[in-house]
């Protein structure tokens, strides 16, 4: 017989950790699955943080361990598992979802919340996963006030990469672009601001081989694919910015996805699904921040309670 919850989020990074926590101050009888055997999501290989209010300068682990604690102090359930399916068994206006797990358990509930994220497409090179959070990062608004006067790269050739380039170049003394094709795949006018910034170099055709330092990041090794001759540059940080692989294997068939994967939900974290929420990384948005994965964890919860008391 299966588990009976008012609600199951999926997820225990900054946005299923805030949305445990306002669940619980809302008395809801709620679980958290998370899919590693601790809380915070990629959160936890920054390391440190700058642009989160009143928490100045905190690594990513700590942070994620005051959220952690907080749930705790509301004695918020937390399972370790992973979930392989959820069938919608509504009928008229009775919300009512059965959430399977690999282990077999199953749990039934009113309402679920998606709060599981999005990885960051790796290089898989020599030196990138012993330098995250060294010098090896993905994402420039993150980190980029870190690297202020210093030569550093970044990877890729869309519109991610291209804005974080034009963003470094405001704050670094150069900037490599590095993109394995000649052509760029970024919007038009900011490729034209590329090649008219001073300060960013374009090397097309290179591929990052591997990422060299002693503790911190201090060269890498790249390789033109043409000619197949190799070299090396002295950089500070390398941004990597190749694209992300949202984690929506759940949500296949039964929610609505953009083109790219990520669930279709609005501001109001609301999917395709009544009684299904999206919150943070998972869910279609324009900025994909700490902060933000925060308040959609509240308004999730705010949704979801106006949702069950009409």
């Amino acid at each position: 017989m299966a588990n009976k919850k008012d609600l199951v989020i999926i997820g225990s990074g900054p946005a299923g950790l805030c949305a445990a926590i306002y669940a619980g101050r809302a008395m809801l009888d709620q679980v958290v699955i998370e899919k590693e055997s601790f809380s915070g999501g990629q959160v936890i290989t920054t390391e440190r943080i700058d642009n989160y209010p009143g928490l100045y300068g905190i690594s990513g682990y700590e942070m994620a361990m005051k959220f952690r604690e907080h749930a705790n102090q509301l004695e918020i359930p937390f399972m370790e598992g992973e979930v392989t399916e959820i069938i919608d068994n509504s009928s008229g206006e009775t919300s009512s979802k059965l959430v399977t797990l690999t282990n077999g358990e199953t749990i039934e509930t009113k309402a679920v919340i998606f709060a599981t994220g999005a990885r960051h497409k790796m290089l898989s090179v020599k030196g990138e996963k012993e330098l995250t959070g060294a010098g090896v990062s993905y994402c420039a608004t993150c980190d980029g006030a870190f690297f202020r006067g210093k030569t550093v790269a970044v990877v890729g050739g869309g519109d991610v990469a291209l804005e974080d380039a034009l963003y470094l170049s405001n704050l670094c003394e150069k900037v490599y672009l590095i993109h394995r094709r000649d052509g760029l795949r970024g919007a038009k006018v900011l490729q034209r601001r590329v090649a008219e910034a001073a300060n960013i170099e374009f090397l097309p055709f290179y591929e990052v081989q591997e990422i060299c330092g002693d503790g911190m990041v201090e060269k890498i090794r790249i390789k033109q694919n043409q000619t197949g001759d190799e070299k090396e540059l002295p950089v500070s940080g390398i941004f990597i910015a190749i694209g992300m692989d949202p984690q929506n294997e759940a949500a296949k068939g039964l929610l609505e996805l953009d083109k790219t994967g990520y669930i279709c939900a609005g501001e109001d974290c609301r999917t395709s699904v009544p009684g299904i929420y999206a919150a943070g990384d998972i869910r279609t948005k324009s900025l994909r921040q700490v902060v933000t994965a925060v308040a959609d964890g509240a308004v999730a919860i705010a949704s979801l309670e106006q949702d069950l008391n009409n």
